[in-house]
């Protein structure tokens, strides 16, 4: 049985890198006596997989993790059992079943929403009118040109079509960014990209440090076929007809993302 769980990480948590989170869990699904699949061999593993690392430093209301499971209790008891041996900075929000086929979420990702805010000890520049007047001429431009580095080479891309969204929020009474950006094993744009080069169209300093970057949530694209087997994605497909159907009967736009949590159900 595949299950897709959705944790949230905050305060001192967000220090602790990919790697560790990873072996957190692992001893977590033991301490909370999830019957959890192993996989076979000489050295069995857990079968676990997540969505879309996290930096550290970032807090998240949305990440994810997949694992496989012999047998289950509840939705509720699930969430309840895993509570209970984490750690402050981690909370469990979600426990739902997958298709018997279902890709793993990792493979999915197409999107995340971010929100940027400027840390208490820092001076924000702007005020929310101003922000929100800067920003529109910042998305306005036909392209937003940025040279991306990796370890053997750069290379200049275009960072627009790879914005979904972007506008100036209020948080906690003050100014700040709210972003939808591509994310994913093909493309992924981190939203410290995209405030850098904002600042620079601003002819402002740009100071790392001075920006808290919090996900919220994490998308899949509403036309893929979230399941292998050709079968599974034949039903899949008519089911994503119907949807579309239903939405264009109501007069609304069929949306372009869906959660990842919304592929699973809750178990009962």
């Amino acid at each position: 049985m595949n299950i897709r769980i959705k944790f949230k990480k905050y305060g001192v948590m967000k220090f602790i890198g990919h790697l560790d989170i990873m072996r957190y869990f692992q001893k977590s699904m033991r301490r909370a006596h999830i019957d959890i699949a192993y996989s076979e061999g000489f050295s069995p593993h857990q079968i676990m997989s997540f969505a879309a690392p996290l930096g550290v430093g970032i807090t998240s209301d949305g990440e994810y993790l997949d694992i496989e499971v012999n047998s289950t209790l509840s939705s509720k008891e699930s969430i309840d059992a895993l509570n209970q041996v984490m750690v402050d900075g981690i909370s469990i929000l979600e426990y739902k079943k997958l298709p018997d086929m279902a890709k793993t979420s990792m493979s999915l990702v197409a999107a995340a929403d971010y929100l940027v805010y400027i840390k208490d000890n820092y001076t924000n520049p702007f005020n929310l009118k101003e922000l929100e007047e800067q920003m529109h001429a910042f998305y306005q431009q036909p392209e937003i040109l940025i040279t991306k580095k990796t370890k053997k080479s750069e290379r200049v891309i275009d960072l627009k079509p790879f914005i979904y969204d972007m506008k100036a929020v209020e948080y906690d009474g003050k100014p700040a960014f709210f972003l939808k950006v591509c994310t994913g094993s093909s493309s992924n744009i981190k939203p410290e990209l995209v405030i850098e080069k904002f600042y620079r169209f601003c002819e402002i300093p740009f100071e790392p440090l001075a920006f808290q970057i919090h996900r919220q949530e994490v998308y899949v694209s509403s036309e893929e076929i979230p399941v292998k087997g050709e079968h599974e994605r034949a039903e899949y497909a008519e089911k994503l007809s119907l949807m579309k159907k239903e939405y264009a009967e109501k007069g609304l736009e069929f949306p372009t993302f869906f959660t990842l949590g919304e592929l699973g159900e809750d178990i009962l």
